[in-house]
């Protein structure tokens, strides 16, 4: 049974294909997923004995005890989890609007994603981390303008869901690092460990569409890593913002490359695949040049501060 609104006929021919195919594999990734997957509920990570009214007692910038990068990433961050409506409804789009196993991870993976929104919220509200007329008025910006892409097709959408959701858990991680406040810290790690499940998902249902279709495959991952661009690149004044996270150590093109590229490929197997056709071919020569660009761009930016004073989040022990 399909969606009115989507027609079986309007999915191109490789995405239905592949869905039908690989529905017994989403089927048995969704159930490995559940055995591991921890409930968890926002509130017991919250310390409400802080809160007051602010009717009552207006917020005021000398309040938050996070600032500067810190508060600029928990703002990214949570401006970033907000828009689940756009993204709910691409990956939704991405998996035909069938029933079964897809449909089934679409509602599990939005249910769990909702909480990261609810939790980092109330810490902020709390705790008065940021100023809450700035909060909203972002979220209002950014749910308004949306998530504005059409859905992708199955490979190229599996493809980026891999490589943005280990990006989050670590831009998440590394924030809570960052902010030297052991109840964001725990907020984040929580988060991190929902993002690498996800992860963990989309990269091994792409594991076994690349073993159906090795050379479109190969050829979306690369379109993928050559337009690559997070889910809150439409924030308002996120490039200043992203500079300084990057500066801050918490997401840079270092820990892009080497952290977030280089494992997922790695796993896929995109370098030692046999049996390709020209296209694909060529798309992994421009890879492979794509991450020798990324490193010696990483290389420059990490010299450029070397000589700096900006605060740099401390290695993890």
């Amino acid at each position: 049974m399909t969606d009115d609104t989507t027609p079986q006929a309007d999915i191109p021919a490789l995405d239905r294909r592949l869905l039908e195919e690989l529905e017994d594999e989403a089927g048995r990734l969704m159930d490995r997923h559940l055995k591991v997957a921890q409930e968890w509920f926002p509130h017991d990570f919250i310390p409400y004995r802080l809160g007051r009214d602010f009717d009552k007692e207006p917020w005021t910038p000398d309040q938050p005890r996070l600032t500067g990068v810190a508060q600029t990433s928990f703002e990214i961050g949570l401006l970033t989890e907000d828009n689940l409506p756009s993204y709910h409804r691409l990956i939704h789009g991405m998996f035909g609007k069938g029933d079964g196993a897809w449909l089934n991870w679409v509602g599990r993976w939005t249910a769990e994603e909702g909480r990261h929104a609810i939790v980092l919220r109330d810490y902020l509200m709390v705790t008065r981390n940021i100023d809450p007329m700035l909060l909203e008025r972002g979220r209002m910006a950014q749910l308004q303008q949306g998530y504005d892409r059409s859905s992708p097709d199955t490979l190229h959408g599996l493809a980026y869901v891999a490589f943005q959701e280990l990006a989050t858990r670590i831009s998440h991680r590394n924030t809570g690092r960052y902010s030297d406040d052991p109840v964001a810290d725990r907020i984040m790690v929580r988060i991190a460990a929902d993002e690498n499940l996800h992860m963990v998902f989309y990269r091994d249902i792409l594991k076994a569409a690349i073993a159906i279709e090795p050379s479109a495959a190969v050829r979306a991952i690369v379109d993928e890593v050559l337009s690559f661009q997070m889910p809150g690149a439409g924030i308002p004044n996120f490039l200043r913002k992203a500079a300084d996270i990057a500066k801050a150590g918490i997401y840079d093109l270092r820990v892009h490359r080497d952290e977030v590229l280089l494992p997922v490929i790695k796993y896929w197997g995109v370098f030692e695949l046999s049996g390709l056709d020209a296209a694909a071919e060529e798309a992994r020569r421009l890879l492979a040049e794509h991450l020798d660009k990324l490193d010696r761009a990483a290389k420059r930016f990490e010299e450029r501060l070397a000589s700096s004073s900006v605060p740099r989040i401390a290695p993890a022990g």
